[in-house]
């Protein structure tokens, strides 16, 4: 890889296209009708900022990782990992990410979107990647709160509040984090084992993860009709969210009782499905 490529390979940019897309759903969701160009253009500069500061957080969190990550097959191929890029220039590219970002959020979007996306970026980067994840099984369901907040920030940046539509949407994604991560933690367990990270299916046992993860589908499943039940949607979303939930719920059961890799894998894939057309449906309702 180029050195261009290292360092955009430290955003893990596919997780961050998932988090633009949910930042812009708040974004959308927040503005009643068709926006204005106004209204686009703030849009563009919140997704840019969100984007940035995103980055970094997720520039930090390989390099704190980087003797985890070159552990994983998952996580080897890392230029932190494989020791082509140095703390000292993964810092920096971080650092001057996370200050670009904020600048354009603070002065061309609006302070309170400031502070709650770099509030994200020390949940993320410290309180879960520091703190939690190396300490306790629940690292994931605690640091999820951090991956649940892009709708929040998107809708903050429209509006220049927090308003209960948006904390809606914080509650699907932060319900969806446990399940999705993992079905994935359990076909890669033998992975997490040797980083040493206190996954669930290390400590726990993969029957018992299969049983939180299908319990959490039934919890995830209510807080999906949400949105349609609190009048943010109408009958077009409510199908969708019921054939996604029924879906991912069948998984997870059909898991629980008859565990297999490829099962574990096809759970994980069909999650990020589950996210992705749920808040796409969410969309293409709000135009409706």
């Amino acid at each position: 890889m180029t050195i261009f490529q290292q360092f955009y390979a430290l955003t893990k940019p596919r997780v961050i296209q998932l988090i633009v897309f949910c930042a812009l759903i708040g974004m959308v969701l927040a503005v009643p009708g068709v926006p204005s160009w106004a209204e686009v253009k703030v849009g563009l500069l919140a997704c840019l900022g969100i984007w940035l500061v995103a980055g970094a957080a997720a520039a930090f969190n390989c390099m704190v990782e980087k003797g985890i990550d070159a552990k994983m097959k998952r996580t080897a191929w890392r230029p932190t990992a494989k020791g082509e890029l140095s703390d000292k220039q993964t810092l920096i590219f971080a650092a001057a990410l996370c200050a670009i970002g904020s600048a354009v959020l603070y002065f061309w979007v609006n302070p309170l979107t400031m502070w709650l996306t770099f509030a994200t970026f020390i949940g993320y980067a410290v309180i879960y990647t520091v703190i939690l994840k190396p300490r306790t099984p629940q690292n994931i369901v605690i640091g999820g709160a951090s991956g649940a907040m892009p709708p929040v920030l998107g809708w903050a940046a429209m509006t220049n509040a927090v308003a209960p539509e948006a904390l809606i949407l914080f509650l699907i994604i932060f319900l969806w984090t446990p399940p999705h991560f993992w079905a994935l933690a359990m076909y890669r367990v033998e992975d997490y084992r040797k980083s040493g990270l206190p996954m669930l299916p290390v400590t726990h046992g993969n029957e018992f993860t299969r049983l939180q993860v299908f319990l959490y589908t039934l919890v995830l499943f209510p807080a999906c009709l949400m949105p349609f039940v609190f009048g943010m949607s109408s009958w077009l979303y409510l199908v969708a969210a019921v054939t996604l939930s029924m879906g991912f719920t069948a998984y997870a059961f059909a898991l629980w009782r008859n565990y297999s890799d490829e099962l574990a894998r096809k759970t994980f894939r069909f999650s990020l499905i589950h996210l992705s057309v749920l808040f796409a449906a969410l969309l293409v309702d709000h135009y409706l």
